[in-house]
């Protein structure tokens, strides 16, 4: 799986991907990465790729001519490329969207940078729009790396076992359970019995009950949507 991204500053998202279980997925061929600059494309003698809002406002906005000609490119030479904008105005980017996105062959990434991206770029453009959250970042560059990270574990052969992707928070509608390693005892607190017992039915219940009580202290959305699905 071929995953693009549009940033003014590439050297911000290539060394999340120099260790850890992404960079073997890259050695393995498994996914890939490339850059696109959009300063690259413009026109202006100076190189500039940002202009003041239209209409007033505080700070500058990234112009449209060097998004579109970077855009029309990868378009150009990639057909099925599917393009994602990060925006904080978008709709919540969740897990059932990683899966989803998955099962592409190419995804492209555009970083918006000031205050943000001139609105035509994202109608000539955009087939997705994601938030990761309701606060505001200097860039959409930790958001596009935040998306990509979702998405390419959940790309065939990424993960080492592909088993731990079926346990995990929001693959059901609970949190995921605590979880516990050696030393049984640290610092006078102990892991719970039960899990040493090896009874695989009494610990499977005993870990449903904690993922009940962990998703009802942090998620009651969740909870409440949980205990709804069993009525």
């Amino acid at each position: 799986m071929r995953f693009s991204f549009v940033t003014l500053f590439p050297n911000i998202v290539e060394g999340y991907f120099s260790d850890s279980i992404l960079k073997r997925a890259v050695d393995d061929g498994k996914i890939s990465i490339d850059f696109y600059n959009p300063r690259d494309f413009t026109t202006d003698k100076h190189r500039r790729v940002d202009a003041p809002m239209i209409g007033g406002g505080a700070g500058m906005l990234m112009t449209p001519q060097p998004l579109m000609d970077t855009l029309s490119k990868i378009k150009s030479d990639s057909p099925e490329a599917h393009i994602v904008f990060l925006s904080p105005v978008a709709k919540p980017f969740q897990q059932n969207d990683a899966k989803r996105l998955a099962k592409k062959k190419h995804i492209v990434f555009v970083s918006g940078r000031y205050e943000g991206i001139d609105e035509r770029v994202i109608e000539a453009y955009a087939d997705e729009l994601f938030s990761i959250g309701d606060f505001i970042l200097t860039g959409g560059e930790l958001a596009s790396m935040v998306v990509c990270d979702a998405i390419a574990r959940n790309v065939k052969g990424v993960l080492g076992n592909s088993v731990s992707l079926e346990v995990e928070s929001f693959e059901s509608s609970l949190l995921e359970a605590p979880s516990f390693t050696k030393p049984l005892n640290y610092e006078n607190n102990e892991v719970v019995s039960e899990f040493l017992k090896g009874n695989h039915s009494k610990i499977t219940d005993l870990k449903r009950g904690l993922a009940l009580c962990k998703t009802k202290f942090f998620r009651p959305d969740l909870y409440k949507k949980g205990i709804t699905n069993e009525k």
